[in-house]
């Protein structure tokens, strides 16, 4: 999946946008490349061009389809058959939860610093949420006869800190629920062991809006509770329907060609060297906060967001903005927030230390 021939300066020049932007937001979108947004605009140009109708057009998009799955799968370790396509880390946590049929009495354990993207999905069942501090010993300690579910982020959206998700679900023994939003593309990870794993397109790997997956490791163990026309391969008149093999069952919506082909273009984009660059910027990026500013991301994680706690964080973030600076603010954390990437450079850095 990853690109190994580039020098940083030649990778760097693929995203436009950084010529004018310290762009250390990732983890609310990411930057986009030149290779992805030709593979867009030619796919809508095709489609503007030509129409979006007849058997070769659809055959051509459900064939991206398995080659968005399969590499998706390759990405995080897993068999294609394990992966869904979704819009978003919030669809993929709904169509979990949805599915586990959890009832009045079921308990889910889950941390405080979660994002509203599964907090909500959360919510919608019927089981009692058990909100615990995010390290493994409150989760471990708050397992019980009744938990049916451990949900919680491989990498938490507030401080960066990276939680064992795989060892807690080995101590647990508890299907676990991973949300990979800030996980997957910004640090190595594996999701074998896991039960579910969600992640998201548009972040850290680039992608077009609105693209993503969900990791099932046994599909068959969790119910269709949403089906749509893609997640069937025969139905009849009164609704029942034979459901496509693997993780496919759980596919929701269209994705456009130009969003399958845009996503298989990010993909190919990053280097061979991209965490190690990004994980090193991070490290200079916390000291610069640390020189004002209380740095709240822990020293060990390979994580590469850095969130500082900061008197006035949403002036702070608008002043920066105005430097061509961006971060963003936590809502309601007094935290400001940079997400550093593979792309990231030392000059950019320096912005961020001269406009604080």
């Amino acid at each position: 999946m990853a690109n190994p021939s580039p020098t940083y300066d030649e990778a760097r020049a693929w995203f436009p946008c950084l010529r004018d932007i310290a762009y250390l937001n990732a983890g609310t979108f990411g930057p986009l490349a030149e290779s992805t947004i030709t593979a867009v605009r030619g796919a809508l140009e095709r489609d503007f061009e030509r129409g979006r109708t007849g058997t070769p057009y659809f055959d051509h998009a459900m064939g991206l389809r398995c080659e968005v799955r399969a590499a998706l799968a390759s990405l995080v370790g897993v068999d294609a058959s394990q992966v869904a396509l979704t819009t978003s880390t919030t669809e993929g946590c709904n169509i979990v939860l949805a599915g586990l049929g959890l009832r009045s009495g079921d308990e889910i354990v889950t941390t405080t610093d979660e994002h509203p993207g599964l907090l909500l999905p959360l919510g919608a069942t019927a089981a009692t949420i058990v909100v615990v501090p995010p390290d493994p010993d409150s989760i471990l300690a708050a397992v019980t006869a009744r938990t049916r579910l451990v949900a919680t982020s491989q990498v938490l959206w507030t401080t960066g800190a990276e939680l064992p998700v795989r060892e807690i679900r080995e101590a647990t023994g508890i299907p676990i629920l991973v949300d990979g939003a800030q996980s997957v593309g910004a640090i190595p990870l594996e999701a074998t062991g896991l039960d579910f794993l969600t992640i998201s397109g548009q972040k850290w790997l680039g992608g077009p809006d609105a693209t993503g997956g969900l990791v099932v490791a046994d599909p068959e163990r969790l119910r269709v509770a949403s089906p749509s026309y893609f997640s069937q391969t025969a139905y009849e008149a009164e609704g029942t329907f034979t459901p496509h093999n693997g993780a496919a069952r759980f596919e929701g919506n269209w994705w456009s060609v130009g969003s399958l082909e845009g996503i298989l273009a990010a993909l190919d984009t990053r280097p061979e060297w991209w965490h190690e660059r990004a994980r090193a910027l991070a490290g200079r990026c916390a000291e610069i906060f640390g020189q004002r500013y209380e740095v709240v991301t822990p020293e060990a994680t390979p994580s590469t967001l850095v969130t500082a706690r900061v008197e006035n964080a949403s002036a702070v973030v608008e002043t920066l903005l105005a430097a061509g600076v961006h971060v963003r603010e936590l809502p309601g954390l007094g935290l400001v927030r940079a997400s550093v990437g593979w792309w990231t450079n030392e000059r950019d850095l320096e912005r961020l230390a001269s406009a604080l």
